[in-house]
């Protein structure tokens, strides 16, 4: 029997899933960040800056920035572990991670770059001080495999941050799906061309575990520590956990 998974709120196979995801992220890496900036109102800087500060990152330090795209946190680490320290950028979408080396390269920075599958991380075990994802996880088929793939490269000692669109104070949950489901692929219509990937992003937010399940997973994978910190009253939240 074929297995399935969701794609928003479609049912599809497993095999098919990548596929659609690559799909629309091929489609609006180009205006990725200008999106980025109209969606959250700037805020999505402030959230990625938090998570580098939550990390516990220090000079020094080998970092492994997971669905990095266009690198905007992974120019946040190299500033946090300086010279002497290692930030790897890796994607599985080539449009994104193309993006993200060639403003490294603009920004007179050489990180090493590789295209990979969160799924089967080609890195030795206990290899990083740091791992990080953000808004990436939801996209990923298996989270469960992934999240354990993480640990598995983590050094003993290491953390996880995992920045994530989650689940919304409910007072204020019928203003953000009104803004979800006809505000965001309006925009996404006039600024990025492209409506049907951003109705995509308000419904793979919903299909994402909460804040507790998502904490459960990661212990359940073997993290140790797990806590998570609310911004913007649930809109975005920050998992962090540690491997001993």
């Amino acid at each position: 029997m074929t297995k399935t998974t969701h794609f928003g709120f479609k049912t599809i196979s497993e095999a098919e899933k990548a596929h659609k995801v690559a799909d629309v992220f091929d489609s609006v890496a180009a205006r990725y960040n200008l999106m980025n900036d109209v969606m959250s109102l700037g805020l999505h800087r402030l959230w990625k800056r938090f998570a580098v500060e939550t990390s516990g990152a220090k000079t020094g330090d080998r970092i492994l920035d997971i669905a990095g795209g266009t690198a905007d946190l992974t120019a946040l680490f190299v500033e946090q572990v300086g010279e002497t320290g290692q930030v790897w950028l890796t994607d599985i979408n080539n449009a994104m991670l193309t993006i993200g080396r060639d403003r490294m390269l603009n920004e007179g920075i050489a990180v090493p770059v590789a295209q990979c599958d969160a799924e089967k991380l080609p890195f030795p075990d206990n290899f990083f001080d740091h791992v990080n994802v953000a808004f990436g996880l939801r996209n990923m088929t298996h989270k469960d495999i992934a999240l354990k793939e993480m640990l598995r490269v983590l050094s003993p000692g290491g953390s996880l941050t995992v920045l994530e669109f989650s689940k919304v104070w409910k007072p204020l949950q019928p203003f953000y799906d009104t803004y979800s489901f006809k505000v965001l692929p309006l925009m996404g219509k006039l600024i990025a061309r492209d409506e049907g990937s951003y109705r995509y992003l308000a419904e793979s937010i919903r299909m994402h575990p909460s804040q507790d399940e998502l904490k459960q997973l990661m212990q359940q994978a073997g993290f140790e520590r797990v806590e998570y910190f609310n911004l913007a009253a649930g809109v975005v939240a920050l998992h962090r956990g540690y491997k001993f």
